[in-house]
């Protein structure tokens, strides 16, 4: 059976289509959801643990690590070097640049040694990590209320806006993003901790040092963070170091 159609209603036909898919066209360009965090007036304690699945004192430092999540006055960063792979068992999670940074911290603090289990508290080493509470964070070099930081995520790139402080023109800082994963678990098949099970929260999956800056100029530091092959929850941090000691001033933490 045919239905006649009048020359308007031939029009509608026409334009309904192009209205869907003009729509269809609007949803997939649609810019992604964003998220913000800002810096707190007193900053957090930086923990840096570095650790291997190769190293058999290991795992008691990870599961204390794992302790602190949650805790708001605390970025956890878990650095899981490349030197204890050659022993049988290739951690998944060493980053060569991980390994780097905590012998550029050896070489700051006059030492040529590096060693794992190592706690990295607000950039001193913390022998005592197992035996003490963690301490709340000392005053750096600029004060550290002074210091402000910005992040601001738009799909995968992420913004950071560190404020100007005037107060301290001849200062400098420098940086660098961490992007962590939580809730990994390995069975581990050799090595020292052969047929252990091993569970890491704070994995530091990407470390990138930022270049110093004037800090009386402020800075805008991007990076762009993929969602992860394994989907494990992501986080993003953005640390700022005093430029001379190297030593952490701020931190901030970007859930989203």
């Amino acid at each position: 059976m045919r239905f006649a159609t009048s020359p308007a209603c031939r029009a509608l036909l026409l334009w309904v289509p192009l209205f869907c898919m003009t729509a269809a066209r609007a949803q997939t360009t649609a810019p992604a959801a964003s998220c913000q965090a800002v810096s707190a007036p007193n900053p957090p304690t930086v923990v840096e643990l570095y650790t291997s699945e190769g190293c058999s004192s290991c795992p008691p430092a990870d599961r204390w690590l794992s302790t602190l999540k949650g805790r708001s006055d605390v970025v956890a960063l878990a650095f899981h070097v490349t030197y204890w792979d050659r022993l049988g068992w290739p951690d998944r999670f060493a980053l060569p640049e991980g390994t780097a940074r905590q012998h550029q911290l050896a070489q700051l603090a006059g030492s040529r040694q590096v060693y794992t289990p190592q706690v990295v508290a607000n950039g001193k080493d913390w022998p005592q990590w197992h035996r003490a509470p963690l301490a709340s964070p000392s005053a750096v070099g600029p004060s550290p209320s002074a210091v402000t930081v910005r992040l601001a995520r738009t799909g995968q790139q992420v913004t950071a806006e560190v404020g100007a402080v005037p107060s301290h023109p001849a200062a400098q800082f420098s940086g660098y993003w961490a992007v962590l994963e939580d809730q990994h678990e390995s069975k581990v098949r050799a090595g020292e901790n052969a047929g252990q099970t091993l569970r890491h929260d704070h994995v530091v999956r990407l470390y990138q040092p930022v270049a110093a800056w004037a800090a009386a100029a402020g800075s805008s530091h991007r990076i762009t963070v993929s969602p992860g092959v394994a989907q494990q929850p992501r986080r993003v941090v953005f640390v700022v170091n005093d430029g001379a000691t190297q030593k952490p001033v701020q931190a901030v933490v970007l859930a989203c």
